[in-house]
């Protein structure tokens, strides 16, 4: 029942944007992939030029599924519909059937791709319109950088409910028990890009045994509710990480939280993380990123027995410890269709904020159970 009211007080469950789909490297792999993204079934494969196709999942001629469950392959970069054998090339478009010319009306709805490191995003428009805007598309440096590692988990939620722990800081502490959580720069918005900035410490044991203090700089860059890129900077190793938190809606009450990480470490760093350096320094990276990775699931697994439960709140009581929520809100109105009616009021601030000089306390870090979830 919580579910259901959570997702009908929000405007709705599929945010206009750029959403992941998987890393090329998956897609490669499985040679033709299916999964529920934003509603509906879809699949992806990867042409002999390399091109990567994003396309809904049932065959124009007599609307077969398409995926390998149901018999769909991929030959000579082609889909090749198990029912009559239409071939399908990147474009959507069919080029072959196996008793007459293809038919020029015979086309895939293909979406929108677009590839960063190694990972593929697809467009979901309002309405089905085009794409509006772009994630940024420069190419990422990849020299000294440790492989792309990518984790999904499963669970009730909405991606504007998870992308508004960038500007909560305040959680950073009481859910994380991350310490010397401070905004180095006031949160800015230019268009569809958010950016949030803090610096924070935490201390994580190493095998259950050694304690190991980390203490970080994050910069977060948010394009819509389904792409969120944070830099992150180890100042006392000295080690770089990059973080794409990826929040995408399956079927209007699941959503896929994909979290794919990467490290660079120094040439000379100040000390070693989980004995790194008694390896060569190229592999260093890479074994940091397998430490780092089950920290950030950890984080994230305290964040979904809260997510997963929780009702939205669209007229919130907030006072001066939640910063910049509202604005965060008011951002992501861009993303769903314009409303018919008059929007709702700001809320009405608690004494926290009409007081400023009142005292602020943080509780200390409840203990957290972790959710169930599907971990693909």
């Amino acid at each position: 029942m919580q579910t259901e009211l959570k997702r009908t007080a929000l405007p709705s469950p599929y945010p206009e944007g750029w959403y992941f789909v998987e890393s090329r490297k998956a897609i490669e792999q499985a040679g033709l992939m299916q999964k529920t993204w934003m509603g509906e079934q879809v699949v992806a494969w990867c042409d002999e030029d390399g091109r990567i196709c994003v396309a809904e999942s049932v065959c124009p001629h007599l609307g077969s599924e398409l995926g390998p469950a149901a018999g769909g392959r991929v030959c000579e970069g082609r889909l090749v519909c198990p029912f009559h054998g239409f071939e399908f090339d990147a474009t959507g478009q069919c080029v072959a059937t196996p008793f007459a010319a293809p038919p020029r009306s015979a086309r895939l709805r293909v979406f929108e791709t677009q590839e960063i490191a190694g990972l593929i995003f697809a467009w979901s428009g309002i309405e089905g319109r085009p794409s509006q805007w772009s994630v940024p598309d420069e190419a990422v440096d990849q020299e000294g950088w440790s492989d792309l590692r990518v984790q999904t988990l499963r669970f009730p939620g909405h991606p504007q409910e998870t992308t508004e722990n960038s500007v909560d800081i305040a959680h950073l502490r009481y859910v994380h028990g991350y310490d010397n959580v401070d905004r180095t720069h006031p949160v800015e918005v230019e268009g569809t890009l958010l950016v949030s900035r803090w610096d924070f410490r935490t201390v994580r044991k190493i095998a259950g045994i050694a304690r190991l203090t980390l203490d970080f700089s994050a910069h977060a860059r948010i394009f819509g509710l389904g792409y969120s890129f944070v830099q992150v900077r180890e100042r006392s190793i000295p080690m770089e990480m990059r973080l794409w938190v990826l929040a995408t809606p399956v079927d209007g009450t699941l959503i896929d939280m994909s979290l794919a990480s990467q490290v660079k470490v120094g040439p000379r760093p100040k000390r070693f993380v989980a004995g790194a350096g008694f390896l060569p320094h190229g592999l260093r990276a890479g074994v940091i990123n397998r430490f780092i990775g089950p920290m950030q699931k950890m984080d994230v697994l305290q964040d979904v027995v809260i997510w997963s439960r929780k009702q939205y709140r669209p007229r919130p009581r907030l006072n001066r410890a939640d910063g910049e929520i509202m604005m965060f809100r008011d951002y992501c109105t861009q993303f769903y269709p314009a409303p018919t009616g008059a929007a709702d009021p700001l809320p009405e601030l608690d004494r926290a904020v009409r007081h400023p000089d009142a005292e602020l306390r943080l509780p200390e870090s409840p203990a957290v159970e972790d959710a169930p979830v599907v971990v693909e």
